[in-house]
């Protein structure tokens, strides 16, 4: 059994450590709010500590899901930062959906101080993360994958090895894109059906069996028509991803015209009140064609 460290219990953060004490290893945590992880220890045991420097110190493997890439250097390369007291040979595996360009950087930090450092974005939402089904990709040098898998398999349904470092957070973006138009294509045919007098949910049967089907089809149409957005991912935590893809397509040359146009009717669904709805909320940007009575 390894001593590993948990750094951000947040939404995704607080299950996905849960998983590594349930698989009996032990875990140090921290939070930036305190009483978040003393909450966790009460619940899992194991101990919380007051600065990320104490919480890596000793640990073979520290974890970290914080929410953007400046949080990521504050616990990493800020004061009292994980980094300074990580043993050499430890890793560092940043579960954060943050940029290719700081996940390089960081790997190269590390390096220098004899730390490993893994990029390993996560899919699979709040749902994943407290169902141990996540799907993470990761990016970084193969020995170091190989011996932090047997402990991110504890929360996770599918993990891979995507190339360097970068690549993990290169692979989310991918994944952001593709679920970014899904869900756009989704609100436009459950809009266009309702005003057609179609009954929704039959269209939906009958077409989820066929070459429309998607997750996102089959896990929120319902949702979708009953206009309950309280499901998952906000628009929030998407629209800080869309900015990091459009970032990077603007560094590669690589035109996203749909993926800069979902996310401008993100930005409607905030100026909406829906910060913290579900991504699948893009239907409640356009004009609801439900029949009354």
């Amino acid at each position: 059994m390894a001593t590993v460290s948990f750094i951000g219990l947040g939404v995704m953060g607080y299950p996905m450590a849960g998983y590594l004490a349930k698989g009996g290893h032990t875990v140090r945590v921290y939070n930036r709010t305190k009483s978040k992880a003393d909450q966790w220890v009460e619940e899992h045991g194991c101990a919380a500590f007051d600065t990320p420097a104490a919480c890596a110190e000793s640990s073979e493997v520290v974890f970290a899901c914080v929410g953007n890439d400046d949080d990521l250097r504050a616990v990493t390369i800020g004061d009292n930062g994980a980094f300074a007291a990580m043993q050499k040979g430890a890793i560092f595996c940043d579960h954060t959906t943050a940029s290719a360009e700081v996940a390089r950087e960081l790997y190269a930090i590390a390096s220098e101080r004899g730390v490993d450092f893994l990029d390993a974005p996560v899919s699979g939402g709040q749902a994943g993360a407290e169902n141990g089904a996540l799907t993470v990709m990761v990016g970084g040098d193969e020995a170091t994958y190989d011996k932090a898998e047997p402990l991110i398999e504890l929360f996770s349904k599918s993990v891979r090895l995507m190339g360097d470092s970068g690549s993990g957070q290169l692979t989310k973006m991918v994944n952001q894109i593709c679920i970014a138009g899904l869900v756009q294509g989704l609100a436009e045919g459950l809009h266009f059906g309702e005003a057609a007098g179609l009954d929704c949910r039959k269209v939906i049967d009958v077409i989820s069996k066929g070459a429309a089907q998607s997750w996102q089809m089959e896990n929120r149409y319902e949702t979708m028509l009953d206009r309950k957005f309280d499901h998952g991912f906000a628009v929030d935590w998407m629209r800080k991803d869309l900015g990091i893809v459009l970032d990077e397509a603007n560094r590669n040359n690589t035109s996203l015209p749909v993926t800069a146009l979902v996310n401008q009717f993100y930005a409607d669904v905030q100026a909406l009140g829906g910060q913290r709805w579900d991504t699948s909320s893009l239907l409640a940007r356009l004009p609801d064609r439900r029949k009354k009575g």
